[in-house]
């Protein structure tokens, strides 16, 4: 910063550069610097005093009709003492208002994803209603709003600043919506019918959710309606034996790769393992490995807990009626079961008929697409709960588990869902598609119809949709493949970049980055706030060859008018 002027000098230097007059009473003389009083919206800022260094933010002056909303406002002033994140969080949602409706806060909170339900923001939503019982009017000031956010004041700031992974999430969440609506239109596929409570379900059922790695939500159509995981619950078991057990000691009755037969089928490996733990065979045995030694109560306990800290706490049931179903027709289940005995790839003492019946509690477990949603996310989040923060699986088990989603976990279609749409899934016959990107987010997409190989037919097409119009796969070039949107960069990102270095490069007669932005087909006419464009700035600054290069080579318009 600047060392403070003398009123002459510092007019005569912002007349010439401004090219418009500055009135008396934007300059005043040392002398008098200590009698200015400069409030400011935001904060009191101490006057400039003679000889001592200061910026353009000690000349803000009060704004027409303005009044502090409390006394601790002027004696931060004359302390001098910076806006606080609270105070600034408020002028952001208040509009330049003395206060803030409650339902304008939440209404703004929700645009950033977060919801008022979030475990993160239990202190602040309970200061809330606590404050609205004493105000008649349902608003808050300056100094109730403080009190009502500064226990979660890192979040909300951190959301308002758009600093998760989806920036505007608003528009994100209007895609997802028409992807959806897309989904919705379909109508083949055939719901499962070789248990009744599976066949009761109504086909156009459709609900998409989805979470991201800092907590943001989204959801639309039957994203309330409980439905077991069957098949999903397959990646879920898994990563719980890995996370107690380790990678060694799981793959010592487990194997890696893709079977390339139907998932039930009775068949194992070279070395008479299961081929994955995503077939029936591999599953059953990854069943064995969980609590071992334990009753089936106390595992259905270990395990129920686990699924509950995956889900944030949300929405995990048990459906009895499709356990017992699944026990009375699990003759092909069975036959799986005397044959892994038979080769003994079960754990030595493993009581087969009975890790049998822990493996049909375990399909039959109830979630919704919402709390479904959150356990994908948890997967996406390296093993963290994003809206507990709680660490639940290891990084080994995560990374473990969506290595074998993404090459094992769509059933037959696990090939070409890899190719098509490269991210880690798992698909089960009660119409759920367990859908994670990586350090992004987790998606459960459900409708009960399925297609020939058992998958849901509109969650295919809307992982397909999304991909088609993100780029989210795995092998999707961030860098040079500008035609798929990216939701993870804020909106106008890679034009105000593009703009700066250009104009950079202008300013310091840098003609051969110049010939590096032409030949990448960047607009060489591209306009700062100020409509200024390189031809400007090379000109001012006496830069004669980039002047010739944007003339003559870029054929650039000779008299661009700024404002």
């Amino acid at each position: 910063m600047l060392p403070f002027r003398s009123t002459a000098a510092l007019k005569e230097l912002l007349q010439s550069q401004l090219k418009w007059p500055v009135r008396a009473a934007m300059i005043a003389p040392p002398a008098a610097a200590a009698a200015l009083s400069f409030a400011c919206p935001l904060s009191g800022w101490r006057a400039p005093q003679p000889g001592r260094k200061a910026g353009f933010r000690g000349f803000c002056t009060p704004a027409k009709g303005h009044s502090e909303a409390s006394t601790d406002t002027s004696a931060d002033k004359k302390a001098g003492i910076l806006p606080s994140l609270e105070d600034l969080l408020f002028y952001t949602i208040a509009e330049g208002q003395e206060k803030i409706p409650a339902h304008k806060f939440t209404t703004a909170l929700k645009s950033t994803g977060l919801r008022t339900g979030d475990p993160r923001l239990k202190e602040c939503m309970e200061m809330l209603k606590v404050t609205l019982k004493t105000t008649s009017d349902g608003a808050l000031d300056r100094h109730l709003f403080k009190k009502c956010v500064q226990s979660n004041i890192v979040l909300l700031t951190q959301a308002f600043r758009k600093k998760f992974v989806i920036p505007d999430f608003q528009s994100f969440s209007t895609h997802i919506n028409d992807i959806y609506d897309n989904g919705k239109k379909l109508s083949g596929g055939q719901v499962a019918d070789y248990i009744p409570q599976l066949a009761r379900f109504s086909p156009d059922l459709w609900g998409v959710a989805l979470c991201t790695v800092d907590g943001q939500r989204h959801t639309v159509g039957d994203t309330k309606v409980p439905f077991c995981l069957q098949s999903c619950v397959k990646p879920l078991k898994y990563a719980i034996a890995v996370h107690d057990h380790g990678t060694e000691y799981v793959h010592r009755f487990i194997g890696k790769e893709p079977s390339g037969l139907r998932f039930n089928k009775l068949f194992l490996n070279e070395d008479d393992k299961p081929h994955n733990p995503m077939v029936n065979a591999g599953a059953i045995v990854c069943t064995s490995l969980i609590k071992q030694g334990a009753s089936n109560a106390e595992k259905f306990d270990y395990v129920m807990n686990f699924m509950n800290k995956l889900a944030g706490n949300e929405y995990v049931g048990f459906s009895n009626a499709t356990f017992q179903s699944e026990r009375e027709s699990g003759d092909r289940n069975f036959a799986i079961g005397y044959y892994l005995k038979e080769k003994k790839c079960f754990p030595e003492g493993t009581d087969m008929t009975s890790i049998l019946d822990f493996y049909f509690q375990l399909c039959s477990i109830e979630v919704t697409c919402e709390s479904a949603s959150v356990m994908a996310a948890t997967l996406a989040n390296g093993g963290f709960c994003p809206i507990t923060g709680e660490r639940v699986l290891s990084p080994e088990a995560v990374r473990n588990t969506l290595s074998l989603m993404h090459s094992c976990g769509m059933y037959d279609f696990s090939g070409q869902f890899a190719f098509h749409v490269g991210l880690p899934a798992k698909s089960g016959v009660a119409g759920g598609i367990l859908l994670v990107v990586p350090n992004v987010m987790g998606i459960m997409c459900w409708s009960p119809p399925l297609d020939k190989l058992g998958n849901s037919v509109r969650g295919i097409q809307f992982c397909t949709d999304l991909v088609s119009l993100c780029n989210f796969h795995n092998y999707d070039n961030l860098r040079h493949f500008a035609k798929k949107l990216d939701p993870r960069r804020e909106g106008g990102d890679q034009r105000v970049k593009s703009v700066i270095n250009l104009l950079f490069a202008a300013y310091t007669g840098d003609v051969s980055a110049l010939r590096r932005f032409a030949l990448s087909s960047m607009d060489m006419e591209q306009r700062d706030y100020d409509s200024r464009t390189a031809l400007h700035v090379a000109a001012a600054e006496g830069h004669a060859e980039v002047v010739r290069f944007l003339l003559e080579a870029c054929k650039v318009n000779p008299v661009p008018k700024d404002r």
